[in-house]
């Protein structure tokens, strides 16, 4: 029913490929090699590209022109039959986020604050910052955005489940939903638009919400006068437009993000769903060098965005000797909410 809106023609006339040429996970010769192995993808063709796609999402924001690259090749692996993990890894994923009725909603009237399938979402979600809207929950697979099936290349069960889990929200009379976590936004805005799938209700960056609640609560913020790296989540990639709140919310908080190789557009992913897709040689490879990256800018703290992520890297972090915290976490620091000596 839902078809993803892409034109060849786009792919055909791109003059940089950037789609590929920019990838950290193939390589390739130059413009003509790249090209040409997306046109095979545009035709139904064998490319490597099938094969060897660690499915970080990055091409998503590479490319300039909006023709999603990285959903069409996840829709050429599935019809292909070239999935990108163990047959009992993806169903595995398939069965556990299952819709099977258990499910959590507050009290909610013309706001929701969307927790996913995340219990930490729901943790972070508390306080002075989420006063409003803490007790307007919504946790659950009915309220789980399916977009970490794009990573096994199984966008047929994002299409199936996609309209229902609006569905439900929009059943809830919201006006707006509150997103906690990346993905679900990106998933409510990107993918949605780019499936042609309507959202009823506003979807709302979280990031948008504390910046705006960190600065209605500025005269209690205290600086923190640290350096840390922040850890871009591969989601993120879908919403390249609000990355830049990261710096605007700890510039607010007197954080310092130093300049360093693996980060904005040149970020590389936390590594977990690349140890399912293409290896513990390559996940290994990319955590081992995005954590030095963050030891060498001298940073003494890495701040995650999405819990997945966090829960990945947190234990190597700590052995890196830098602190692990969640940028929720940093501004409830700021505004006294939290002790500062857990920094």
């Amino acid at each position: 029913m839902y078809k993803l809106k892409w034109k060849e023609k786009v792919c055909a006339t791109c003059p940089s490929a950037d789609c590929l040429l920019k990838c950290q996970y193939m390589s390739f010769s130059g413009h003509d090699e790249a090209h040409g192995e997306m046109m095979k993808v545009c035709r139904g063709e064998d490319s490597r590209v099938l094969h060897e796609c660690a499915t970080c999402y990055a091409c998503e924001e590479y490319c300039t022109r909006g023709n999603h690259p990285f959903y069409l090749i996840s829709e050429r692996r599935e019809e292909k039959g070239l999935f990108t993990a163990p047959r009992p890894i993806t169903n595995q994923w398939i069965n556990m986020t299952q819709m099977q009725g258990k499910y959590m909603v507050g009290p909610i009237k013309d706001k929701a604050l969307s927790c996913c399938y995340i219990p930490d979402l729901g943790i972070l979600g508390q306080g002075e910052i989420f006063k409003d809207v803490a007790s307007a929950v919504a946790f659950g697979a009915e309220f789980m955005c399916p977009a970490v099936h794009t990573h096994f290349a199984r966008m047929s069960v994002i299409t199936e489940r996609l309209p229902k889990v609006i569905d439900n929200f929009a059943k809830l009379g919201v006006k707006e939903v509150i997103c906690l976590h990346d993905e679900c936004y990106g998933t409510f805005t990107a993918i949605a638009d780019a499936y042609g799938i309507e959202v009823p209700f506003k979807p709302v960056y979280y990031m948008d919400f504390v910046l705006d609640r960190m600065k209605e609560l500025k005269d209690r913020i205290k600086p923190l006068n640290i350096k840390v790296a922040y850890q871009r989540p591969c989601s993120n990639r879908l919403i390249p437009d609000k990355f830049p709140l990261v710096y605007e919310i700890l510039d607010l908080i007197g954080v310092e993000i130093p300049d360093r190789e693996y980060q904005g557009e040149n970020c590389l992913c936390c590594g977990e769903i690349i140890r399912s897709v293409s290896g513990y040689k390559l996940a290994d490879d990319v955590q081992e060098r995005n954590l030095n990256d963050m030891i060498a800018a001298g940073a003494s703290h890495c701040v995650f965005n999405c819990p997945a992520c966090q829960s990945s890297l947190s234990e190597k972090v700590v052995k890196k000797g830098l602190k692990p915290i969640h940028i929720i976490d940093l501004c409830k620091i700021a505004i006294g909410e939290k002790e500062r000596e857990v920094l």
